[in-house]
């Protein structure tokens, strides 16, 4: 029988619980213009943007020390391993220059919660677009929701099924078309975040307050097709290439240094014998 991998982080119930909370106000967050009652002044309201963008960050802290404080949280080994993936992250995204939405980084993102379980992905996703946003002077308000998006983009890579028995030619293919799936996702739900600033651009296109539910769905799918889907595009199959070509050697990488690293190893301190007497040799 194939033991199962080590994890990094091993979600407790305090951190689920918190995930879920800070999913749920992030879904309402990103989709508020949708899902907004026509009538209230939620829909007509020009500031809800800022309040969420102001509030993403702080639920995010709150998940995080969640996470870490969690009875399986991030131990001293975690954040040493969170800290070179997201330096090895954030140092990938400028590479593409923002070229058709080409962004390197993506890839070893979705491998590193695909080996390191979906709570260290969170981390990683939220800790890596965090760096990227400082390393690339891209600090502004759309950076919570980029940090909540990649969250939930390594979060999912995390929670694919098969990470006991699954591997080689398979697994590399799940990875590679949820990479995809999720590089095409995370620009449309981006799309969402800026949507309803752009009331100036046409109207075919545009967030217009207090339309109907079908009516702005359409010209959300409009805009997107019209603006960001030729960004979107090459990303999702640049990360599928590089998972598919680069992905044996780091995922074999990862797993190496999560199974040197014996994460949730019980740590034994050793007292020198009884009554003090030196150790024995080894």
């Amino acid at each position: 029988m194939t033991a199962r991998p080590p994890r990094a982080v091993r979600l407790g119930r305090r951190a689920v619980v918190a995930l879920t909370l800070v999913s749920a106000i992030g879904v309402a967050a990103f989709g508020w213009p949708l899902l907004a009652d026509p009538g209230s002044g939620l829909a007509h309201s020009e500031d809800a943007p800022w309040l969420f963008a102001a509030l993403l960050p702080l639920l995010i802290a709150v998940v995080m020390a969640t996470v870490a404080d969690d009875e399986d949280g991030l131990s001293a080994k975690s954040v040493a391993m969170l800290g070179v993936l997201a330096a090895a992250g954030a140092a990938l995204r400028p590479l593409g220059g923002g070229t058709a939405g080409i962004e390197p980084m993506f890839f070893l993102v979705v491998l590193s919660g695909r080996v390191l379980g979906p709570g260290f992905g969170f981390a990683l996703g939220a800790v890596t677009m965090f760096a990227s946003a400082l390393l690339t002077g891209g600090v502004g308000p759309w950076m919570p929701f980029q940090m909540l998006s990649m969250g939930w983009v390594a979060l999912g890579a995390g929670l694919l099924p098969g990470s006991v028995r699954l591997r080689g030619r398979a697994e590399l293919a799940l990875v590679a078309a949820y990479g995809a799936v999720s590089s095409v996702a995370y620009g449309t739900v981006m799309n969402l975040q800026g949507w309803p600033y752009l009331r100036e651009m046409a109207s075919s296109v545009s967030f217009v307050p207090g339309d109907p539910l079908p009516a702005n769905l359409g010209r959300f799918v409009a805009y997107c097709l019209a603006t960001s889907l030729g960004w979107d595009l090459p990303r999702a199959v640049l990360t599928a290439v590089l998972t598919l070509t680069l992905g044996p050697f780091v995922l074999r990488a990862l797993r190496r240094a999560t199974r040197r690293a014996a994460f949730g190893a019980p740590v034994a301190f050793d007292d020198g014998g009884a009554g003090g007497a030196p150790p024995p040799p080894r």
